[in-house]
């Protein structure tokens, strides 16, 4: 056993902490008022995941989610700016923000609802992203099914293939809302079914891709059937568990229909009842399953929830997020653009050490 020669004075701070390591006494200092605040029960555990922490190494700055095909399009991050805001002053710097940082990390887009570009270009600068986003993007413009609806019965339409050129978008998105629109004061009603309606549009205009999504609520098991068996693009989830716009409705309503029909915005399903129904349905439908490609939408709060709702998902798909963009879009890019970068850096993350339990 090795002694210290008598002749040598010992500094304990720097004996402790030496020089190569500068700030391990701060470190040691957090460790020690942190460590009763940072305990974590059983009770709180990610139940979802087994962790192995012997497997890999940690990801190095150069390391990115491996690139992939999407609707017909290269992608570098498997995330999808959810259909959110349009027709609005505010509207214009926040798409303009979106596609900045879609075209930067190479995600997609979906606009909001650009109804008002089916009858005038006053609005268009709010939406006339393709420049920033770029081609390589996806980017979706967006219409209600009751619009849709009332095209058809005026056999109109072109006006859908005009906004679209004026767009210079990859396709469109059709959002079907029939408790919203139920909900909403100034709503429109559906004078037959949505299905009806999509399908009349796909055979009206065939080489249009199409996204179908909800509002914040999700689809059950027969309507996602039906959905799957249609020469779709994707289905976008917008799930229960994130903004639910026949709940925000009901807030913009009188106190008594809030009373009456509060019970109707708990309704729906969540993103993981979904991956559920449709790999059960892909499992039954066989090769009459036509619709290939899902975004997963609503209620996904985190990089995990959209690692683990993928990976549980038989069929190619990427998650969609709105109200975490629009939190950090309103403002200056940095904000945005420091977002995305942590969701991309944590999902490369979970790849090294996080598996989906079956």
């Amino acid at each position: 056993m090795s002694s210290i020669p008598h002749n040598v004075e010992i500094d304990p701070i720097k004996d402790v902490f030496p020089d190569d390591d500068p700030t391990a006494a701060e470190r040691k200092k957090d460790h020690i008022e942190l460590a009763f605040k940072s305990q974590i029960t059983a009770a709180m555990l990610d139940e979802r995941f087994y962790y192995e922490p012997l497997l890999a190494a940690h990801p190095t700055d150069s390391d990115s989610w491996p690139a992939f095909e999407f609707l017909g399009k290269n992608m570098r991050l498997p995330l999808w700016v959810s259909s959110m805001t349009g027709g609005t002053e505010k509207a214009h710097r926040i798409n303009h923000n979106l596609a900045r940082a879609c075209r930067e990390f190479g995600m997609g887009m979906g606009l909001g609802s650009c109804r008002p570009l089916l009858y005038s270009d006053e609005r268009l600068e709010d939406f006339a992203v393709r420049d920033l986003i770029g081609d390589e993007q996806l980017l979706f413009a967006n219409l209600g099914i009751a619009q849709l609806e009332q095209l058809l019965d005026k056999d109109e339409c072109w006006r859908i293939s005009a906004m679209l050129e004026k767009l210079r978008a990859d396709g469109l998105i059709i959002h079907v809302n029939p408790l919203q629109e139920w909900l909403q004061p100034e709503g429109d009603r559906f004078r037959q079914s949505p299905l009806l309606t999509i399908e009349a549009i796909l055979a009206e205009l065939p080489d249009l891709p199409v996204i179908v999504k909800e509002v914040g609520q999700g689809m059950g098991r027969a309507s996602l059937k039906a959905l799957l068996q249609l020469p779709l693009a994707a289905i976008d989830f917008a799930a229960s568990g994130g903004t639910n716009f026949a709940k925000l409705e009901l807030l913009r309503s009188n106190p008594e229909q809030q009373l009456t029909y509060e019970p109707l915005a708990r309704i729906g399903h969540t993103a993981a009842e979904m991956v559920e129904l449709v790999n059960a349905l892909k499992e039954e439908l066989g090769q009459k399953v036509q619709c290939e490609q899902i975004i997963i939408s609503g209620g996904v709060k985190t990089f995990l929830d959209g690692y683990y709702l993928m990976e549980r998902l038989n069929m190619s798909s990427i998650y969609g997020q709105a109200s975490a963009f629009l939190r950090h879009a309103q403002d200056d890019y940095e904000q945005l653009q420091t977002y995305v970068r942590s969701q991309e850096k944590g999902l490369v993350l979970a790849r090294h050490f996080l598996t989906v339990k079956d």
